[in-house]
């Protein structure tokens, strides 16, 4: 998979290799852009140096940009996808056909040089095709210098301007932007309104913009004693010389950078004790402060949650803004919908604030994915939400398995390796990303036991932040921290459809034992916790093995005796144990109670009489 030892800074936190059975690497950009705002008619012109380092072991002889805002077009990808697909995005569905050319996005490259040479491009959609006149060489720093003119979009999806809550500024993928290059290639993918992927490195970011607006995003502000509107120090007297400002960022170590604009916004700040500095911006409306208010004690909590179940958030700053269609996350920030009941507004933020861990630190390829991005998100929010926000459920993941076994029913499931552009409904891409990338996590808590879950996400976290984990790599911390095999488990999970359906097929009187015959009907295997009641109120256990893991799981309960016994071979359909008492003695059997395991057909999991 990867073939050399990236220098520098990932080359002291390199500890695991990928899917390969060499090192690893990964490109590194260095974004040096300047903009300039125009809040009458939406357009701006930009400035671009992008020093590009290529640590791969190939020589480049082309480069390719993402230009986002130019989905926003009729006639564009995403219009068309949205316009053909079954069940299409009701955000979307045939709005971007319907835009004048005064309300579409664009991205519009006027110059690019590569060492300050002229190269050749042309645009494809929402990818610009760069030929270098001169190949990059492994290890090899080029400088392609940019100037670019963009035109904000009626917000739609994400990105653009003047969104249903009046907003100004959403603006999200706004900037030409480099493609990753990886093991596998170019992902050079168009935009259809899924997933991203973008290349490590640092951004300079100046933006200029009428003085009245305030800007929130990714980054640090490099001067607060310009701009103010809550980035001054208290008692700084702030003078706003001219029409426009401009606010200067710095971001480290990102993938990405978004902010959003808007002259209404109320600025609020929350200093951690051990934590980074929170920034909320929100709309002036009487009707929502008091839960935006409300929302930043709760957004503390949050923050040490996830530090302290995934791994210390490194960044001195996070952002949650006012803007976009809904929630999305991005480096340092997120953007969400703020006329919201309190309930939704913190759970919004509580899955948008978690994939600053599962995608702005543990950047996958959410196009490849998704279910890593957004599952692992999902598995860990509802977590914290069930804590903080005090809704002690006995199993707050149970709407994840839910869902999961609406799509495992539905005769429509693709299986979790589909390119997230590829699924055939946008209903059957959410559950399968979200719900069954959930269970995923949830399941495995039960075949290697809880706290080597924990420890997995913890290493995981450790082993991969600031790189570009693959699923095989998550798996690989999985099995070294529990001592088991788990290829069986990534392959039947996420590049099936294969199911779990396990039954108690028959219990027979046999003297003065009980014999118990259990049926495999779904093609997926599984380890298997069966647990008795007698009718003296006792317990009691038995743990089946799957002989392909080649180990065994801790007692989950070990105030319950149990009792190990011989592995069973995803080969064999039937499985037959004794119990060392008669039938009559016995209550109840069940194939786990605990629901922690996916069967999609827990009534045939249970003996009562």
């Amino acid at each position: 998979m990867f073939r050399i030892i990236l220098i520098g800074f990932f080359l002291s936190t390199l500890n695991i290799s990928a899917q390969n059975n060499t090192g690893y690497w990964q490109q590194h950009v260095d974004y040096t852009m300047s903009v300039d705002m125009n809040v009458k008619n939406f357009k701006y012109k930009g400035k671009q140096e992008l020093i590009y380092t290529n640590n791969s072991p190939d020589s480049l002889s082309q480069v390719f940009y993402h230009l986002y805002f130019n989905a926003f077009q009729p006639g564009s990808e995403m219009d068309v996808r949205s316009r053909n697909i079954v069940d299409p995005d009701p955000r979307v569905l045939d709005r971007i056909n319907q835009l004048s050319p005064k309300e579409i996005g664009y991205l519009r490259v006027s110059s690019l040089k590569q060492n300050k040479q002229e190269v050749t491009y042309q645009v494809a959609g929402t990818i610009l095709e760069v030929n270098l006149h001169t190949p990059i060489a492994p290890g090899e720093k080029v400088t392609f210098s940019m100037e670019f003119d963009g035109q904000v979009p009626n917000q739609i999806r994400r990105s653009g301007r003047n969104n249903k809550e009046g907003v100004a500024l959403s603006m999200t993928q706004w900037y030409p932007k480099m493609a990753e290059y990886d093991f596998e290639g170019w992902h050079a993918d168009p935009y259809i309104a899924r997933e991203f992927h973008g290349v490590w490195g640092n951004f300079d970011v100046t933006i200029t913009i009428e003085k009245d607006y305030i800007i929130g995003g990714s980054g640090y502000l490099q001067n607060p004693q310009e701009i103010g509107y809550g980035y001054e120090k208290p008692g700084t007297e702030i003078k706003r010389k001219g029409k426009k400002l401009s606010w200067h960022f710095i971001a480290p170590n990102v993938h990405d950078f978004t902010w959003a604009a808007d002259p209404e916004y109320i600025h609020d700040v929350v200093k951690m004790t051990d934590g980074p500095t929170l920034h909320f911006l929100y709309k002036n409306k009487k009707e929502n402060i008091e839960n935006w208010k409300k929302l930043q004690p709760k957004s503390v909590d949050l923050m040490n949650y996830f530090s302290q179940n995934i791994g210390k958030y490194p960044y001195d700053q996070y952002s949650i803004i006012q803007g976009g269609d809904g929630g999305m996350e991005y480096a340092m920030c997120t953007l969400i919908t703020g006329e919201r009941s309190y309930g939704s507004l913190v759970g919004v933020t509580a899955h948008e604030m978690a994939h600053a861990w599962f995608q702005h630190i543990l950047a996958t390829n959410e196009s490849k994915h998704e279910w890593m991005d957004e599952g692992f998100t999902s598995y860990i929010s509802t977590l914290a939400m069930n804590e903080i926000m005090q809704e002690n459920k006995k199993n707050p993941l149970d709407g994840m398995y839910q869902g999961y076994f609406q799509l495992a029913n539905s005769g429509l499931e693709q299986p979790q390796s589909t390119h997230a552009d590829r699924y055939t409904r946008n209903g059957i891409y959410g559950a399968s990303a979200y719900a069954k990338g959930a269970v995923f996590m949830a399941q495995l808590g039960y075949i290697i036991g809880e706290e080597n879950l924990s420890k997995t996400i913890k290493q995981y976290f450790d082993s991969w932040k600031f790189k570009h984990p693959t699923p095989n790599d998550f798996k690989r911390i999985a099995e070294k921290i529990s001592g088991m095999q788990l290829d069986w488990y990534l392959t039947d999970w996420t590049q099936t459809t294969n199911t779990i359906d396990y039954s108690i097929k028959e219990v027979l009187e046999n003297g003065d034992k009980t014999t118990v015959t259990l049926e495999r009907i779904g093609i997926m295997p599984m380890p298997i916790d069966v647990y008795i009641e007698y009718t003296d109120g006792t317990q009691e256990s038995f743990y089946i093995p799957l002989r392909i893991m080649r180990a065994e799981k801790n007692n989950p309960f070990p105030s319950i005796k149990r009792t190990i016994l011989s592995d069973w071979t995803w080969t064999s359909p039937t499985y037959t144990m004794d119990i060392i008492n008669p039938k009559s003695k016995i209550k109840s059997i069940t194939i786990d109670p605990h629901y922690k395991m996916a069967d999609i057909n827990s009534a045939n999991n249970r003996f009562s009489q």
